[in-house]
């Protein structure tokens, strides 16, 4: 095959995400690094070739945040159309503005903001956004590709996992993807909105989560929570909400 120009992705060490302690691109930049066991014959996802992708994004199959990014060129001996294989390439420089490189917030995507740091009582302002989440409350992980969304999730999950396990469980999975979404700027059609997007449509969710309020339905009541122990602050009834 061609010589092509792809991106690999690390950990943040500069080490392998394969085995952490195999090939340091970091230290390697300007270097051909190769696979200690080559053999090309085993196929893409395999230990007989380093994996990279033409789209930085494609490369999170099989790496995560955080991270760290280098542009590279080899010859890729098999792959497909997300990622190739390669037996050797090119280390030829490290990206620093991951942020530009994946075009979504990689750099709040790695430290989440955690709703449930303080507690507070909602006002009328609030109970709005709660009444327009609940109109517009819908999947939004199916517009954005599996491999990046398993990755940004873990991390924001990390942030409020503590609070939200040693209290009452929450059903709190759609404020979730609510505010995983809002780190996706670049995204101007969202799967399951019916409506024209000048805006993203979730808004209304992200905005109680960066006011420390994380809403929650079971199907007939509307909660909103607060605070390091998840705490009811409000309730209300979807009738009484949408009056």
């Amino acid at each position: 095959m061609r010589t092509v120009k792809a991106y690999k992705l690390a950990k943040p060490d500069g080490y392998d995400f394969y085995t952490g302690k195999t090939i340091n691109y970091r230290e390697n930049i300007g270097k051909i690094v190769k696979c200690p066991n080559a053999d090309s014959k085993l196929g893409i996802c395999s230990r007989g070739v380093i994996h990279a992708s033409k789209n930085p994004n494609d490369c999170f199959i099989g790496a995560g945040i955080p991270c760290s990014a280098y542009f590279v060129e080899g010859k890729p001996e098999c792959g497909d159309v997300e990622k190739w294989g390669f037996t050797e390439f090119k280390v030829q420089e490290e990206i620093l503005d991951l942020d530009k490189l994946f075009e979504w917030n990689y750099t709040e995507a790695c430290n989440p903001l955690n709703p449930l740091r303080q507690k507070r009582k909602p006002t009328k302002a609030d109970i709005k956004l709660l009444r327009d989440w609940s109109s517009a409350r819908a999947s939004v992980r199916a517009s954005v590709g599996d491999s990046v969304w398993a990755s940004v999730r873990a991390s924001v999950w990390a942030s409020v996992w503590d609070s939200v396990r040693d209290s009452v469980w929450v059903s709190v999975g759609d404020s979730v993807w609510a505010y995983i979404g809002s780190l996706f700027p670049n995204i101007k059609k969202w799967r399951y909105n019916k409506h024209r997007v000048v805006e993203y449509p979730y808004q209304s969710c992200t905005d109680l989560w960066k006011r420390s309020l994380v809403p929650s339905f079971d199907g007939r009541i509307w909660q909103l929570h607060s605070g390091k122990n998840a705490d009811i602050v409000f309730e209300i009834s979807k009738e009484e909400l949408l009056k």
